[in-house]
């Protein structure tokens, strides 16, 4: 066999060889934060070999600066199919909660009796009212059934407002839950289903070759067949490695916790809710800035003020802790779910509202990442395609 055609039969075996040699894992995702979490929970409970890379404890998770809200009204102004998604969301939170206590123990106390969003003074009132009428009047929106409320319609579910409240709105598929309880029962399930999860392994390169990704950590390199991007803010730097596009616009939010009081806040509120074990918390804060490191203390006089002529009784109070967290957030505020043209099994997933749509993540993208396939509709809706550009046509093919 002369040499030059023994060379090329060797090189094509070898690379029959590799594109047929099976991957360390089927899925690797990227983030170990709540929405990477969910994600690939849901892909071990349908038996996928899932490896979880994370950055670790020294990034700026969005989980610090999250509230715990599962929240429907308000959400998708502008966007139809995003109300038609957190109410799905919203509706399977019982099935999630259920299933992570049932495989771990964990109750994440899932609080779903309906949400406030109280107004002080009537010109809040109003332009509220007007933002409701505008959610209703949207074609295609879901149901949120979100109606407005005078003070003393309000007072007979929250019987301790302040004589500055005018009144609120009010929505019955909204609640909380713990969110750090459900973040570590998410982890726990990980151990249940054989997850790998890798603590401070940043990914800093993606390439794909031989019908499979390979994903560059300080630890050495790692390979999957398919990947999900769940990284946060760190998406925008991440998508482009494998033809995606996940423009993003992070702000800054303050919270602050009061020390534990008897119960006296049956349902939650869009700034302010008592948490399963008798705090306080209060967020009312959206900054541009993006150090997180020191708290902005006019900032947090504002929100302790708006809570306490909401609720005058939390004066009494002592504030135990505060801090600063950086939100994710794409450009336009709604979410990002996309797949790969140029490198098919690779997926992104962006969003705000971690806690409320995690039971989506959980058993609807791992499912669609699972079987290989974004569902049409979900990427017409939320593709990062919506935002134009150079960026953007990179998703269709370059």
């Amino acid at each position: 066999m002369p040499k030059a055609f023994s060379s090329e039969v060797d090189a094509g075996s070898r690379e029959e060889s590799a594109s047929k040699r099976k991957s360390e894992y089927d899925v690797a995702v990227v983030g170990g934060g709540l929405l990477g979490s969910a994600i690939a929970w849901g892909l071990g409970r349908l038996g996928k070999k899932v490896a979880v890379l994370d950055e670790g404890d020294i990034t700026k998770r969005a989980s610090r600066a999250n509230f715990a809200l599962v929240w429907v009204q308000s959400k998708g102004l502008g966007m139809p199919a995003y109300t038609v998604w957190t109410v799905r969301a919203s509706e399977a939170w019982g099935r999630l909660a259920s299933e992570l206590k049932q495989q771990t123990g964990l109750d994440v106390c899932l609080q779903q009796n309906g949400g406030f969003h109280l107004t002080l003074g009537e010109d809040e009132f109003g332009q509220r009212t007007e933002l409701v009428k505008r959610m209703h009047n949207q074609a295609g929106a879901a149901d949120y059934k979100m109606e407005m409320l005078s003070a003393s319609e309000v007072k007979k579910s929250l019987p301790l407002i302040g004589p500055e409240v005018s009144g609120g709105s009010y929505c019955p598929l909204d609640g909380h839950v713990n969110s750090l309880r459900t973040f570590r029962a998410f982890h726990t399930g990980f151990k249940a289903f054989g997850i790998d999860y890798f603590p401070e392994r940043p990914v800093s390169a993606i390439s794909k070759s031989g019908g499979e990704f390979r994903l560059t950590t300080p630890e050495g390199e790692l390979r999957a067949a398919k990947i999900m991007l769940a990284a946060g803010n760190a998406n925008q730097t991440l998508a482009p490695m494998v033809g995606l596009y996940a423009p993003m616009g992070p702000t800054r939010g303050q919270i602050v916790v009061t020390e534990r009081t008897v119960p006296f806040l049956p349902h939650p509120l869009t700034t302010i809710r008592q948490t399963d074990e008798g705090t306080v918390m209060i967020g009312d804060s959206k900054e541009d800035e993006l150090d997180d490191r020191t708290l902005k203390h006019s900032i947090s006089a504002v929100m302790t003020d708006r809570a306490q002529r909401m609720f005058p009784h939390l004066s009494r109070l002592n504030v135990v802790r505060s801090w600063a967290g950086i939100r994710v957030m794409p450009q336009d505020g709604f979410p990002i779910y996309d797949q790969s043209e140029t490198h098919p099994g690779a997926f992104v997933a962006c969003c705000h509202s971690g806690v409320t749509l995690a039971s989506n993540h959980a058993f609807d993208i791992a499912r669609m990442v699972a079987q290989g396939a974004l569902e049409p509709e979900l990427v017409g809706a939320f593709s990062a395609s919506r935002f134009g550009g150079a960026g953007a046509a990179n998703n269709s093919g370059y």
